[in-house]
């Protein structure tokens, strides 16, 4: 891991194409050597990620000024990172493979079984969808986009994997959810009940939790995988060690480690080997001289009955520094929850510092490409 990366010796092609047959078959032959390295983007979210990344080649026309990557580097995903600049985590073939064939015997999935990939192979969550199918000897079902009834249509005895937004738009259909073989569920944390109300509708979900750096989820259900080992150091953040770990980032920049420990972002406790993530280190508000963990607040507004969906911000202010502010989908428009409502429930659930001040009512929350809630762009209130 972090191995030196003063002599790239293999070139890097920037794939910048809908999700297909095409890019699969770009990803095979990037991890079987027939080809280069592969840099997944979508069409539309390109331009920024090509100047910071200068791969060697774009859709295989060579660039000037475009330098390769290590020769065990088969995959580049490209992050934002926690400064919104665009940073290329590099990917080995042994790490993708590694936690693709962990991540089949967690499902119990074999040879024959078939994916449905309904996220964009440009992250990192996709692209194992992929991975999957390729160690499978399968064909994967690629949809260019998220559309529920299309899911369910296409989702016949296939494993998906998903972000809890997408899943909730299929508990929002009453769909028959027994049509995957398994559910597996990351990005974010589910909102309180999602998974209660999938399992009654016959879904098998698997929660996650992971990164482009571990080359996606790494933990299934609160447990690591085979092969990975998960502490929590004395600042309160999860460290990841194992053979998933990425091998670097792109252009050298330095990745927070910890002897060979990757050091994550978020904050997270360990109970009888079992993890339980807590949030992002940097999604804390600071209100007051106290700390509020905008996950924790979301957790218990989530359960509200009259919330649907909901996000927590910290907006600036100058007597508090930040005050919490709850974007809130109603669950139904005509009867939204008030601040009041919300406050009241929070009094016996959160500390008084962590309850919202303030209510935004939407009537969806804005997402990122890869189905996260998109918090930088709530934060702004636009």
């Amino acid at each position: 891991m972090w191995r030196n990366q003063s002599h790239p010796d293999r070139p890097l092609d920037a794939v910048v194409r809908p999700p297909g047959a095409e890019l699969f078959a770009a990803v095979r032959d990037a991890l079987s050597g027939d080809g280069p390295a592969v840099l997944p983007l979508s069409p539309g979210h390109s331009g920024q990620v090509l100047a910071a990344l200068r791969p060697t080649h774009v859709e295989g026309v060579r660039q000037d000024g475009g330098t390769g990557v290590p020769a065990d580097v088969a995959v580049v995903i490209a992050t934002s990172g926690s400064t919104g600049a665009p940073k290329g985590v590099m990917l080995s073939a042994t790490a993708l493979r590694t936690s693709a064939a962990a991540s089949l015997r967690r499902l119990e999935a074999s040879k024959g079984d078939r994916w449905l990939c309904c996220l964009p192979p440009s992250h990192v969550s996709g692209l194992q969808v992929l991975v999957r199918s390729l160690l499978c000897e399968t064909e994967p079902v690629i949809h260019e986009r998220f559309d529920p009834e299309a899911v369910l249509r296409a989702g016949v005895d296939h494993h998906v994997s998903m972000v809890p937004t997408q899943l909730h738009r299929l508990v929002e259909l009453n769909a028959d959810l027994s049509v995957f073989r398994s559910i597996v569920l990351g990005g974010a944390a589910p909102r309180p009940g999602l998974l209660a109300e999938a399992q009654a509708l016959g879904a098998r979900v698997v929660t996650t939790y992971g990164m482009s750096e571990t080359s996606g989820g790494c933990v299934y259900d609160g447990r690591p995988l085979d092969g990975v080992d998960v502490k929590i150091g004395d600042d309160g953040l999860i460290r990841i060690a194992g053979p998933v770990l990425f091998s670097g980032y792109r252009h050298g920049d330095h990745p927070p480690c910890d002897g060979g420990w990757f050091v994550t972002s978020d904050l997270g406790e360990l109970t009888g080997g079992r993890l339980r993530v807590l949030g992002r280190a940097d999604d804390v508000i600071n209100t007051g001289g106290e700390k509020v963990v905008t996950a924790a607040v979301a957790s218990v507004l989530g359960a509200h009955p009259e919330v649907s969906e909901v996000a927590v911000v910290g907006r600036p202010d100058p007597e508090w520094g930040e005050v919490v502010v709850a974007v809130v989908v109603p669950a139904d428009p005509a009867r939204p929850p008030t601040l009041q409502q919300l406050r009241a429930y929070s009094s016996d659930r959160l500390p008084a510092h962590a309850a919202p001040r303030e209510l935004r009512l939407e009537s969806r929350l804005p997402l990122l490409p890869n189905g996260k809630t998109d918090l930088a762009r709530l934060r702004a209130g636009t």
